[in-house]
C-alpha cells in the first residue's frame, strides 16, 4: 500500500525536494500552502491544495482527517512587520494542524523549527539548551515546539521537531546568502556585503530531506528535538571567496555593509542526537554541494 503524506509548506525549498524524493517513492503527497508553487518547483501528481493553516474552519473543509500516514509541517513565513500573521502561520497552524490529527491514525508529525529558537545562547547548541528567541519568528516557532512536546507528553501524540540551521543547494530562493553570491558572481556584478567573518552552519539540502525521511518510521524519536546541520561551522569571507573562485568572476566588496544589531558571530549546532537517534550524520561535502548549487544556477540565470 502507497504511503500518504501531507506536506505543509510543500511549495517552498525544502518542500520541493521533500516532495520529489517522496514521489521517487511512488508514494501519495498532498501539498498544502497559502499559494500555488512557482513553476520550477512544481512536481507532476501532486495535490496543490490552497488554504491557510492559522484559519482551522477553511483547512477542516480542505484536508481529510484521516487519510494521511505521515504530516510533516514545513510552514515558515517571514515578514518581520507582519508579527500577528507570522504568529498565527507558526503557533497557531501548528496548534490547528495538531487537533485536527491528534485522534487520527497517522505515524508520525514532523515539525520543522529553526537554530533561531537557541536565541543568544552561544554555540555549538545542544537540545536540552533552555532557548531564549529574541524574534517573533523563532519565538513563535520555539512556542510550537513546546506545544507539540507537551501534546507527546500528555497524548503520546507522535511528534519529532527538527531545529534547522542554514540550507543551501538547487532551487532556493535567490534572496538567500550563498545564492546572492553566486548569481553576483556569475554575472559578475560588485556586490557589497558585510566583513563576513562570522561563521555559520550550512547543510546541503539532500542531507536534511534523508533526516526526515529516517525519522519517518522511528519512534525512538518521538516527542525529541533534534538539530540538523553539520556541527562544523565555516566562515562566511571564506564561502564568497571559494564560490568567486569557483566561477572565476565576481567583485563581492567586503564591509561596505552594516552588521545587523546583535548579530551573532558563531551559530552552530551539536549533532549528537541525530546520531543517536536516527543514526544520521551529513554526508554531502560543502564543496560537492557548492559545486552542485554553482552548477544549478549557472542553467537557470540570465547573465
Amino acid at each position: 500500500m502507497k504511503k500518504k503524506f501531507l506536506i505543509v509548506g510543500g511549495t517552498g525549498f525544502i518542500g520541493y525536494h521533500l516532495i520529489s524524493k517522496l514521489k521517487k517513492r511512488k508514494a501519495i503527497v498532498h501539498s498544502i500552502s497559502t499559494r500555488k508553487p512557482k513553476e520550477n518547483r512544481t512536481i507532476t501528481g501532486v495535490k496543490y491544495i490552497i488554504s491557510d493553516i492559522s484559519n482551522i474552519k477553511n483547512l477542516k473543509k480542505k484536508i481529510k482527517k484521516n487519510y494521511y500516514n505521515y504530516v510533516i509541517n514545513l510552514a515558515g513565513y517571514v515578514d518581520h512587520k507582519n508579527k500577528s500573521r507570522t504568529y498565527k502561520s507558526h503557533y497557531i497552524g501548528c496548534k490547528n494542524l495538531s487537533k485536527i490529527f491528534l485522534k487520527s491514525k497517522i505515524k508520525k508529525f514532523i515539525q520543522m523549527g529553526s537554530s533561531g529558537e537557541y536565541g543568544n545562547l552561544s554555540s555549538p547548541h545542544s537540545e536540552d539548551q533552555d532557548a531564549s528567541p529574541t524574534t517573533i519568528y523563532n519565538l513563535s516557532k520555539k512556542k510550537a515546539s513546546n506545544f507539540l512536546i507537551n501534546k507527546y507528553i500528555k497524548e503520546k501524540f507522535p511528534v519529532t521537531i527538527f531545529r534547522l540551521y542554514l540550507t543551501y543547494g538547487p532551487r532556493q530562493d535567490e534572496n538567500r546568502f550563498i545564492p546572492i553570491v553566486i548569481n553576483n558572481c556569475l554575472r559578475n556584478k560588485n556586490f557589497n556585503l558585510s566583513h563576513c567573518k562570522q561563521f555559520r552552519d550550512f547543510i546541503y539540502i539532500d542531507d536534511v530531506i534523508d533526516i526526515i525521511i529516517s525519522s519517518l518510521d522511528n519512534n525512538k524519536c518521538n516527542g525529541k528535538i533534534i538539530n540538523i546541520g553539520t556541527g562544523k561551522p565555516l566562515k562566511l569571507k571564506n564561502i564568497v571567496n571559494k564560490i568567486k573562485k569557483l566561477i572565476k568572476k565576481g567583485k563581492p566588496k567586503f564591509g561596505h555593509l552594516k552588521l545587523r544589531k546583535d548579530e551573532i558571530l558563531k551559530i552552530y549546532p551539536k549533532i549528537d542526537e541525530a546520531k543517536k537517534l536516527l543514526k544520521w550524520k551529513p554526508k554531502i561535502k560543502f564543496n560537492k554541494g557548492l559545486n552542485k548549487t554553482i552548477k544549478y544556477y549557472k542553467s537557470v540565470i540570465q547573465t
